[in-house]
């Protein structure tokens, strides 16, 4: 009887995922899934889980702050897509829930945590594909008369007050569909309009290190170790227009698709600079719209997901829910 073939590492992008010669991989950083709940213990938020496709498998989570019951209320809508480097985390994970539901109360906005498809079981563009798939039904509910459409959408869903948003890997698509959203001709279903954007320390990288970033070792970059590990063929590499929005071909961002955008980037953060390089490209591109940078000195990466209780945590949150009005 032949011995069984030993299990082996055949990839990993140290220290996130590592994939195994028999297919099967194993994520080493994440926070563990949680359910929806009627009614959050901490911010009274109702959450719930839905499908927005069933091929490609594409599902949300969506949430509600706690209105008054006695008054028709509609309050602004923001389509969210989660961090993780395009292999880790969920919609459904502790880290990202416990967040949105503190954004929902906050900003007292619906929220559309989208579950898109990582990497490596569907590598990259996948997750953008599964994002646009979830912008465009998400908008559809603005005119729908056929279908099952969602009643949070429906009945508490202010379209005139439409925004998107994410941190980390997440802002970095939301990037890519704001910025198609502008470049596509015929808009979004209904004439929807994309009121403003909010990226939280948007993944962007190049082949070439800018401002302050070490010459030494550039080439072993975590972000350059990310993208060659979701996206392993994808058109130029690094310099890809999804990942490096100044590289050649890309769009211009005078393209960008709504009226005011949100960045925020952290001072002990490696994705820093490219925060401060984007919005800088942004402004001096034509884009008409409104930019505004925001800089929390002295804290990491995506530091108000991991600890929303800080002082600098709630005063992220509290300036994205004046954002968001």
């Amino acid at each position: 009887m032949a011995s069984a073939t030993p299990k082996e590492i055949v990839r990993e992008l140290p220290p996130l995922i590592r994939v195994y010669n028999d297919g099967t991989v194993e994520r080493l950083l994440g926070s563990p899934q949680v359910p929806p709940s009627l009614q959050d213990l901490q911010t009274s938020v109702a959450s719930k889980d839905i499908v927005i496709s069933e091929n490609p498998s594409i599902s949300a989570r969506l949430y509600l702050p706690k209105l008054n019951s006695h008054i028709a209320q509609k309050i602004p809508i923001l389509l969210y897509f989660h961090g993780g480097a395009f292999c880790l985390e969920s919609a459904f994970s502790f880290l990202h829930h416990r967040y949105i539901n503190i954004l929902a109360s906050e900003a007292k906005v619906v929220v559309v945590s989208v579950e898109y498809r990582l990497a490596p079981e569907n590598p990259l563009p996948a997750a953008y594909e599964d994002s646009w798939e979830a912008l465009k039904w998400v908008t559809s509910h603005s005119t729908i008369t056929n279908g099952e459409p969602e009643p949070w959408l429906i009945n508490h869903g202010d379209f005139n007050r439409f925004y998107i948003g994410g941190d980390t890997a997440g802002a970095n698509i939301a990037h890519n569909a704001v910025l198609r959203v502008g470049i596509e001709s015929g808009g979004l279903v209904g004439g929807v309009k994309i009121a403003g954007v909010v990226l939280a320390f948007p993944l962007f990288w190049s082949s070439e290190p800018i401002l302050s970033e070490p010459v030494d070792g550039f080439e072993e970059s975590s972000a350059m170790q990310v993208w060659r590990f979701v996206y392993p063929d994808a058109p130029h590499g690094i310099d890809n227009p999804l990942i490096n929005p100044l590289g050649c071909g890309a769009p211009s961002l005078a393209s960008l698709g709504c009226s005011k955008m949100l960045i925020f980037v952290a001072g002990k953060d490696d994705l820093r600079d490219r925060g401060i390089w984007y919005h800088d490209a942004v402004k001096e591109s034509g884009w008409e719209g409104d930019v505004e940078l925001v800089e929390v000195v002295g804290e990491e990466h995506c530091f108000q997901i991991y600890h929303p209780q800080t002082q600098n945590s709630k005063i992220i949150i509290t300036r994205i829910a004046s954002f968001l009005v």
